[in-house]
């Protein structure tokens, strides 16, 4: 069942007025998952947000007024567990104009059980280090991929190297050793940077390298991680990974004992 979401912008019922200039298709959000009105990564979204509004619009975004719209959005939709969409758009044309923030309220989500499978496609996100709106190319390839039977695109730039999911960061295994994917561009997702410092804490050691299509037979594992969660990959392009190692376990666990922050 499709659940229509809980809209407010600036705080408000959105008229239709308010609304329009998200048409024009240019813009940037975060997505979170919202238990007991606490997310992980709090600082990492704000950050994300701040730093995309100074970029595509020339002006600030303080996460004072950001948290206080999502908790008035909460509040509106009577929610304490949700999934949350900010997204930031400038009524105005003019760099520097000030911006209006969308929130967005939905029912929580979670990663479907499972193993999962991907298939690789051609193609790398435009300013991929921003999470903005109009992924039409996201969109097209994973639709086609899941047409096909398959939980995810993975997007693959020249000479096969692995960027990114579609909607998902993607990390390897190498022996006792966490390996994500050099590719530039790619999105440095909020999960990601979680797992990064929960990973450090443990001691678990992290390596930044290019991987291509080739490199996946001799990989000791997958995992792909997003707001929603974790999961296991047990193949790529038909080619099977190994889904037993200790480190894909502890990377699920250490992800779910991450610090939850109030908003």
């Amino acid at each position: 069942m499709t659940h229509a979401p809980f809209i407010e912008i600036d705080g408000r019922a959105p008229t239709v007025e308010a609304i329009a200039p998200t048409l024009a298709g240019y813009g940037h959000f975060t997505a979170m998952q919202v238990r007991g009105g606490r997310v992980r990564g709090l600082a990492f979204h704000l950050e994300r947000l701040d730093g995309a509004t100074r970029e595509l619009f020339g002006t600030g975004l303080d996460g004072e007024r950001v948290l206080e719209y999502v908790r008035h959005a909460l509040a509106g939709a009577g929610r304490e567990d949700a999934a949350v969409r900010i997204n930031v758009f400038q009524p105005g044309d003019a760099p520097g104009e000030p911006v209006a923030v969308l929130v967005a309220v939905r029912p929580p989500a979670g990663v479907e059980p499972g193993l999962k499978r991907l298939k690789s496609v051609p193609y790398q996100r435009p300013a991929a280090h921003l999470k903005h709106v109009g992924g039409f190319g996201q969109g097209y390839f994973g639709r086609r991929v899941a047409t096909a039977g398959y939980d995810e695109a993975l997007l693959v730039g020249p000479g096969g190297e692995i960027a990114e999911g579609s909607v998902t960061n993607i990390g390897f295994i190498d022996g006792e050793t966490v390996v994500w994917p050099s590719a530039v561009p790619y999105l440095r997702g909020i999960t990601l940077q979680v797992l990064e410092v929960a990973l450090e804490q443990a001691g678990v050691r992290q390596d930044s390298r290019p991987l291509r299509l080739a490199d996946i037979p001799s990989c000791d594992g997958a995992f792909i991680a997003n707001s929603r969660g974790t999961a296991i990959v047990s193949e790529i392009d038909g080619v099977p990974l190994p889904t037993t190692a200790k480190l894909l376990t502890q990377v699920g666990e250490l992800y779910d004992s991450a610090p939850w922050d109030t908003i």
